[in-house]
């Protein structure tokens, strides 16, 4: 069975006994790292699709703890003025 690389589009022939959805490939004509979406039809995405969106919201999440100690710490000033 084979399947085709979303990266070149190289036909790529995969044993559909050994192949298991989240197995991981490289294409042999471009290098990318892929892995098996679906096993029927046999379907190949990108490997590192999911971490990519993974380390996104990791840097959302970041952003907004930063916003939020950046509000209390606004509030504290004004409180401190407030005192002198």
């Amino acid at each position: 069975m084979s399947a085709y690389c979303p990266e070149c589009d190289a036909e790529i022939d995969i044993d559909s006994a050994d192949a298991e959805i989240g197995d991981e490939l490289s294409c042999s004509e471009c290098g990318s790292l892929l892995r098996v979406a679906n096993d029927a039809p046999l379907e190949l995405e990108f490997a590192d699709d999911d971490d990519l969106d993974d380390d996104d919201d990791d840097d959302d999440d970041e952003k907004e703890e930063d916003d939020v100690d950046d509000d209390s710490d606004d509030e504290d000033d004004d409180e401190k003025e407030d005192e002198d």
